[in-house]
C-alpha cells in the first residue's frame, strides 16, 4: 500500500502503490500481503474502501498468498480523534464489515484509546470485537507504551485474539537514538519486550486454526504431503 491517504481527513482514500500488485510481491518472495486501509463505516467513501479490500483479497486468493487486513479508523469530525465509546463502535463494526469481505487475518486496533483504562470495559469491547470478526485477529500496538500494550494484549488474548503484530511499542525509543545506543537498545530492551509479548501470546492467545475462516478451512494435507506421489 502507498503510505498515507488521498482525500480529506474525514473521507480517507487508500490506494495500492503505483506499479505494484499482489502477483509482483509474490514473485519478489513475499509470503503474505498486508493491506492498510483507512476506514470508517459511516464515511462517504466507505463502499469504495470496501471494494478495495475485495479487490486485493481476490488477488491474494488467485495468487495463493495470505492477506492481513489492517484497518485504521478516523473521526468524521475534522481535527478530532476517535475516542471512547465512539471508537469502540467503529473498531467493532469495521471488523464485522471488512472480515466478511475477504482476507485471512485481521490486524485490529484496540477498541479503546489510551484514555480509557478500565479493564472491565476493555474485556467487554475485545469480546465484542472477537464476536464481530469472522477471521482470526491480532492486535496492533498503535504507538502506545510497552506496558500499556502488554496489558492490552493480555486482555485481547483472553477475549480471543490470536497474537500481535507490534512495532512502535517494542522499538519506538530507538528511532531517536544514536547508532550505538540504538543497537544496544534493540539487543536488550526491545528484545526483552518482544520476548515478553511472545510468551504472553503463547500462554493465552487463541490458536488461529480454532476459528472458522479461509485459513482454517484449508484441508489438512496430512503427513508427508511434500513427497507427492513419489512418497
Amino acid at each position: 500500500m502507498a503510505t498515507g491517504y488521498l482525500g480529506p481527513p474525514t473521507g480517507r482514500v487508500s490506494r495500492v502503490l503505483e506499479g505494484w500488485s499482489v502477483d509482483q510481491a509474490k514473485r519478489m518472495g513475499a509470503s503474505a500481503a498486508k493491506l492498510l486501509v483507512y476506514y470508517h463505516p459511516d464515511a462517504p467513501n466507505a463502499a469504495d474502501q470496501e471494494r478495495l479490500v475485495k479487490e486485493v483479497a481476490n488477488a491474494c486468493v488467485d495468487a495463493d498468498i495470505a492477506l492481513f487486513v489492517e484497518p485504521l479508523s478516523f473521526s468524521l469530525r475534522e481535527g478530532e480523534r476517535l475516542i471512547g465509546e465512539e471508537r469502540r463502535r467503529v473498531v467493532v463494526e469495521t471488523a464485522r464489515r471488512l472480515t466478511s469481505i475477504g482476507g485471512d487475518v485481521l490486524k485490529a486496533e484496540f477498541p479503546y484509546d489510551p484514555s480509557i483504562t478500565d479493564e472491565g470495559l476493555w474485556a467487554a469491547a475485545c469480546a465484542e470485537l472477537d464476536g464481530a470478526s469472522s477471521v482470526p485477529w491480532v492486535l496492533l500496538s498503535g504507538g502506545v507504551d510497552d506496558a500499556t500494550f502488554a496489558a492490552q494484549v493480555r486482555v485481547a488474548c483472553a477475549a480471543g485474539a490470536s497474537g500481535v503484530l507490534a512495532g512502535r511499542s517494542v522499538w519506538a525509543e530507538a528511532a531517536t537514538m544514536d547508532p550505538a545506543a540504538r543497537d544496544a537498545f534493540l539487543r536488550s530492551t526491545a528484545r526483552d519486550r518482544l520476548r515478553g509479548l511472545v510468551e504472553l501470546v503463547e500462554a493465552t492467545g487463541r490458536p488461529w486454526h480454532d476459528r472458522p475462516g479461509p485459513l482454517a478451512l484449508a484441508p489438512d494435507p496430512g503427513e508427508g504431503w511434500y513427497l507427492g506421489d513419489s512418497g
